[in-house]
């Protein structure tokens, strides 16, 4: 394990400050509603602010980091579109006419499109954080070297670092055709899901095709026998540089105290890489939405319910976008709603004591 990777775990909080979450509370509380009426609106900004470590937290400055890559396993056929559309969504990101640039711009979020892995020449207008042009065939041998795990993890570090000096909230989506499979891949080995649970339609499979994902996956993990206690191992052996990048970044948000919204299926197997690193990650994410992809209901079970589940499968982080307008909705609530006390109204709770 890396130095940055140990220094990054070893910061991270292992609890939250019970202190921070009952002022909230009491704030709420005190505000011009039925207690409780927000429903989990309210527990979410709670969580918000004990993330923060701050008693008034903030979600006015966000942005989301789109990390793309490609896979090496889209030579067995697991996906219905080539690799090359990987290149050609980048540049639609860069220029601004995909789904999420659309979102982000109704939602005032800051986009980044990062490069992790994506197969040809260097892009203009990207983050470039490349690791190769691509991973492996993971059905016939390791997606990625150790190393490059490695490196692809401490990027992820370095880009929460960088995300951490500017932002309150952070969002978290991707694009590389194949990386359901290697999501897939991910969530059996870190979370003991059946492959025939796991896998799913991707990008809009039939039948038969989902049949083959799966017959590729269960003969890529009998080749592989990852360890899940070892997880790079795991993550070099079946992941995507995307996902692993993606692990990175959300175990440097957690050591910064930057809360991050996940996007679907693929970022939530990029927070699995991170748990098995660190399993008090899980209190320090919010999980956007539930994806229709099969296999993302199994892995919220690991994880913690989402924000929205609005039948979305698209990625790209447009899921986590919706998720970060409704959080900043909260944390506004929160912060502008006027007291009892300062309105002049009468305080049904207080009236009762």
């Amino acid at each position: 394990m890396s130095t940055t990777l140990e220094q990054t775990i070893a910061t991270i909080p292992r609890m939250r400050p019970p202190e921070i979450g009952d002022a909230v509370r009491d704030r709420w509380d005190s505000l011009t509603k039925p207690r409780g009426s927000l429903g989990r609106l309210e527990s979410d900004v709670v969580r918000m602010a004990e993330i923060q470590g701050v008693s008034t937290p903030s979600a006015g400055r966000r942005c989301m980091y789109v990390f793309c890559g490609d896979h090496g396993i889209t030579e067995e056929g697991v996906s219905l579109y080539p690799s090359v559309v990987t290149r050609e969504m980048v540049k639609n990101f860069v220029r601004g006419g995909a789904a999420i640039n659309v979102l982000c711009r109704q939602l005032a979020i800051t986009t980044f499109v990062v490069d992790a892995g994506v197969s040809g020449p260097p892009l203009d207008g990207v983050v470039d954080c490349r690791v190769a042009a691509g991973t492996r065939n993971f059905r016939r041998g390791p997606a990625m070297s150790r190393e490059q795990a490695a490196t692809a993890i401490e990027r992820g570090i370095e880009l929460a670092h960088d995300a951490a000096a500017s932002f309150d909230l952070a969002g978290l989506g991707e694009m590389g055709i194949g990386n359901s499979t290697a999501a897939s891949a991910l969530l059996c080995v870190l979370a003991g899901v059946a492959p025939k649970d796991a896998v799913g339609r991707g990008t809009g499979l039939d039948d038969v095709g989902v049949a083959h994902k799966c017959a590729v996956l269960i003969e890529a993990l009998a080749f592989h026998e990852c360890d899940p206690a070892d997880p790079l191992g795991v993550a070099s052996a079946i992941g995507g540089f995307e996902i692993v990048m993606m692990a990175g970044f959300i175990l440097g948000a957690a050591s910064l105290r930057l809360p991050v919204v996940l996007d679907g299926f693929i970022s939530g197997a990029a927070f699995l890489v991170a748990r098995a690193f660190c399993p008090a990650v899980s209190e320090l994410v919010f999980f956007g939405h539930r994806s229709a992809e099969h296999g993302h209901t199994r892995l919220l079970a690991h994880g913690g319910p989402p924000l929205l589940d609005l039948g979305l499968r698209l990625g790209e982080g447009t899921g986590a976008a919706l998720a970060m307008g409704l959080l900043s909705s909260g944390v506004a609530l929160f912060r502008e709603m006027a007291t009892f006390a300062e309105a002049a109204v009468s305080d049904v709770k207080a009236l009762e004591d």
